[in-house]
């Protein structure tokens, strides 16, 4: 019945990624977004939090509530930016640090499953045709 509606299927994958990659982060007490918006501060620390926000593809509303749990968590800490007294800058402590390897690993676990599962090609493919989709909607 769906199987042309792009978005009935965007969805179930969604939803499939989402428990594999709980899976994955659940060791490390995060929540799939934390730990993505971890992976980015740890990459490129100082940015500031709209920054953040713009490169994970969300809103700045949600990119806060990810960063208070990082920040409760004592992951990250934020520091006036410098360029604009209401803009702050994100940094990771140094237990943000000390999981980086293991948050990496993590990732790349799940990557390498799915490139295994679907053939590293389609994977490719896959990644690509999505974010044109994205880029093309925006």
């Amino acid at each position: 019945m769906f199987e042309q509606c792009l978005y009935f299927n965007t969805t179930a994958l969604a939803r499939q990624l989402e428990r594999t990659w709980t899976a994955a982060f659940q060791p490390f007490g995060l929540t799939p977004p934390q730990a993505f918006l971890l992976r980015a501060v740890l990459a490129e620390p100082g940015l500031p939090a709209s920054e953040l926000a713009r490169r994970m593809a969300i809103s700045k509303p949600t990119a806060t509530r990810s960063m208070d749990g990082l920040l409760a968590k004592g992951l990250i800490e934020r520091a006036a930016s410098g360029r604009d007294g209401r803009e702050w800058a994100i940094h990771p402590t140094e237990a943000a640090w000390a999981l980086h390897g293991r948050l990496n690993r993590a990732s790349a676990a799940v990557t390498e499953r799915l490139k295994k599962l679907l053939g590293p090609e389609a994977f490719a493919d896959t990644v690509g045709q999505v974010r044109a989709v994205r880029a093309a909607l925006e």
